[in-house]
């Protein structure tokens, strides 16, 4: 679907609670694509997503009423109210951000002071942008990359790395809920009488006068690790592997992107230079092997892009107060 069809389809009925609903209709100043269709990664089975900002009535900022978010699951359209905007944006927001960043041409309506938030985004940019982008996009890719790498390990090497991440937790499970001893509960690899595992992890447990609920939570908490490993182990190949081939080229993208603010570049969410070359990542035509060898690249460019950045290490929060101020006073 292309985006004049886009702009016919959110006329018609099926999008009429953006012309109904109280809280958007003439409050919305910026509508525009989301998702794959504003990164130029969608495909033709891609959802149409649309996301927007519409700003706040007088009852919701001088009354008693509150809109914060509007969301309707059917088309995938999310519309976010003003206020919650800027504070999201100030954060870093990624897909608030981005939301800023769409092309001119992705943009389904845009009142002037919708451009005039868009004009100044460069008022919510700062180092924070190293979190929310580079950060979080580095963690997910290397946890998808150690996922992949378990996947091939033998059965015994994969129970003693899920004892390891359930004995990582102890730490947190004794600040969390009531203390308890290493030796009340132990955990530990021994050979297995199952069929098809040649170890397995036990427990000891001599716990006494110790409230149920904590360690229902507790078992609960370990239980789900088990289940992540056994999701992992027993899954779909062929159609797990789309799935993670897509995470991963939304993940690089997000490094992209935010090595490209990092350099003052500005937020450019339509990644015109890279989309042959995610679209490739996306279709499988790599390994996962090249594609972290990828990542190894693009994370060491970000890394340098966040040490030599001119970005300040907080966004213009006075400033940005002042543009919520004024664009409210217009359209108020």
């Amino acid at each position: 679907m292309d985006i004049q069809k886009i702009k016919e389809k959110i006329n018609s009925t099926e999008y009429d609670f953006l012309r109904k609903n109280r809280n958007l209709g003439d409050r919305m100043i910026l509508l525009t694509t989301g998702g794959s269709y504003a990164y130029g990664t969608h495909v033709e089975t891609s959802d149409t997503d649309i996301r927007g900002i519409a700003a706040e009535r007088k009852e919701e900022l001088l009354g008693l009423s509150n809109f914060e978010q509007f969301e309707d699951r059917i088309t995938d359209t999310v519309i976010y109210g003003l206020r919650k905007t800027v504070n999201l944006a100030l954060a870093g927001n990624p897909n608030i951000l981005e939301m800023l960043g769409t092309r001119e041409d992705h943009l389904l309506i845009l009142t002037d002071e919708g451009k005039c938030l868009r004009d100044h985004a460069d008022l919510f940019l700062s180092k924070r942008v190293i979190q929310s982008f580079g950060n979080y996009a580095t963690a997910q890719l290397r946890r998808l990359q150690n996922a992949l790498a378990r996947d091939s390990y033998p059965q015994a090497v994969k129970e003693q790395h899920m004892l390891n991440s359930i004995q990582g937790q102890m730490h947190h499970f004794k600040q969390k809920y009531h203390q308890f001893m290493n030796e009340e509960i132990n955990l530990y690899i021994d050979k297995s009488n199952k069929e098809d595992y040649e170890a397995e992890i036990f427990m000891d447990i001599n716990l006494k006068h110790y409230p149920l609920r904590d360690f229902k939570s507790i078992y609960s908490e370990m239980s789900n690790v088990v289940k992540d490993y056994s999701q992992l182990n027993h899954r779909n190949k062929k159609k797990d592997a789309l799935k993670l081939n897509k995470h991963a080229m939304h993940l690089i993208r997000l490094l992209i992107t935010g090595s490209e603010i990092l350099q003052g570049k500005g937020i450019h969410t339509y990644r015109a230079a890279e989309r042959d070359y995610l679209l490739e990542i996306r279709s499988g035509k790599f390994t996962y092997e090249e594609i972290f060898a990828a990542v190894d690249k693009l994370e060491a460019e970000f890394k340098y892009a966040a040490q030599n950045t001119v970005l300040p290490d907080e966004p213009n929060h006075k400033a940005a107060e002042e543009l919520l101020i004024c664009i409210y006073e217009k359209m108020l």
